[in-house]
């Protein structure tokens, strides 16, 4: 007789992989499928007119769910007038600062449909809240594991060792980096886990100590280390390294530092993030390839992750364009202003055209030289803002001068 096998445990992965349904798959027919495009940097004519339709349903949508994106898109379009016929027609949609997020709570979905509440992780008091349905918080999740993928960084048969440049985990923690980090342990098995930055009480204190302490340990082990979370305490580690004469580690070729959030109130700290690279391939011995920086927002979800000339291309979800600082006017490739990112995939905020608080300057695919045929953006820091200066006040300024 034979034997019946034992189940074998789902990997934890493949639920990022898995079909996901829109809230309504007749009126957001081309929405559900620009989500399902698997390559994360298809280009082309067929891409363009999908995210376009998706982009026209994803506004009809919001406008009739919020009060506020009503308002805000009938004083800047008239319903009658050309619906979008490209992506570029994106810079015609009303511009919603993401500092606006932090002093108001939009939504588009009923309580009940709430699926997850993450805040961000601002430094000045304020935190944006922002409120996901099961298609939008599935939707992050879908696009950031097929970019990583695409990269090569989904490894379900390798065990890892991690140290999570971020916040401890604790029964009151909703940011949006602690669900980034958790995320991103399920892309690779977790053999040990390490956090840099201690929950002490109601608070979470930087342990450089302990960094050294688990680097030292996982450089003892045969087995890929992925450093995850905010450079500037990965920074801080390796200095601390230097400081107490710390010979440089030979961690496996394989490891990975994936790196996102900005420097978090240490920016007049903050160096090159190639002298950054430098100093991890110096000091840890992972090679440059393996070291990629990011940019996200829990008020836009779209994942940019570096690509192998360190770049941050648009992935085919997303359009990007940079707006003059004095009149928001969309600017030319090469020249500086805000990061303005459209997204159509959110169906539980109207968050699918926001402008960002960094200064950026876009540039062509071919200008980079990796192969990938999407916009990419090199930031060139933060708008200067006084911390007396209320945010609200600053994002309803914006608004006004898109009407």
């Amino acid at each position: 007789m034979a034997r019946s096998s034992a189940p074998t445990a789902r990997p934890a992965h493949q639920k990022y992989f898995d079909p996901l349904s829109v809230p309504d798959p007749e009126r957001l027919a081309h929405v559900q499928q620009l989500g399902d495009v698997r390559d994360p940097y298809a280009t082309g004519t067929d891409v363009d007119e999908l995210f376009t339709s998706a982009l026209d349903e994803i506004c009809r949508w919001h406008a009739e769910r919020s009060a506020f994106y009503r308002s805000a898109w009938n004083e800047r379009l008239s319903r009658d007038e050309a619906p979008l016929r490209t992506p570029d027609d994106a810079t015609r949609l009303p511009l919603i600062h993401a500092n606006f997020f932090k002093a108001h709570e939009v939504v588009s979905i009923a309580p009940e449909q709430v699926a997850m509440h993450l805040t961000s992780s601002g430094t000045s008091g304020q935190k944006s809240q922002m409120f996901f349905d099961r298609w939008s918080i599935g939707s992050v999740m879908r696009m950031a594991a097929f970019v990583l993928d695409h990269y090569g960084f989904v490894t379900p048969e390798q065990p890892n060792n991690y140290l999570l440049y971020s916040y401890e985990p604790t029964d009151r923690l909703n940011l949006g980096t602690a669900f980034t980090d958790d995320f991103l342990c399920d892309l690779a098995p977790v053999n040990q886990r390490a956090y840099a930055l201690r929950a002490v009480g109601d608070e979470h204190i930087f342990d450089a100590f302990g960094c050294v302490s688990t680097l030292l340990r996982y450089a003892e082990q045969a087995l890929p280390v992925r450093l995850l979370g905010f450079p500037s305490f990965l920074w801080f580690t390796l200095e601390r390294m230097r400081a107490m004469g710390i010979p440089p580690l030979k961690l496996r070729p394989d490891s990975f530092v994936y790196l996102g959030g900005g420097w978090k109130g240490h920016t007049g700290r903050q160096i090159s993030k190639h002298e950054l690279y430098d100093r991890v391939e110096e000091q840890l011995g992972i090679p440059q390839e393996r070291v990629r920086d990011s940019y996200g927002a829990v008020e836009h979800g779209v994942t940019y992750a570096e690509c192998a000339r360190h770049n941050l291309h648009a992935p085919v979800w997303s359009r990007i364009f940079a707006r003059d600082v004095a009149t928001l006017h969309p600017l030319r490739y090469g020249e500086k202003g805000y990061l303005h990112c459209v997204a159509p995939f959110m169906t539980s905020v109207p968050v699918h055209s926001v402008l960002m608080g960094d200064l950026v300057s876009i540039h062509p695919g071919s200008e980079c030289g990796c192969g990938l045929r999407t916009p990419w953006f090199e930031i060139h820091g933060r708008a200067g803002t006084s911390t007396n200066r209320s945010c609200a006040v600053a994002a309803a300024e914006l608004l006004k001068d898109a009407s």
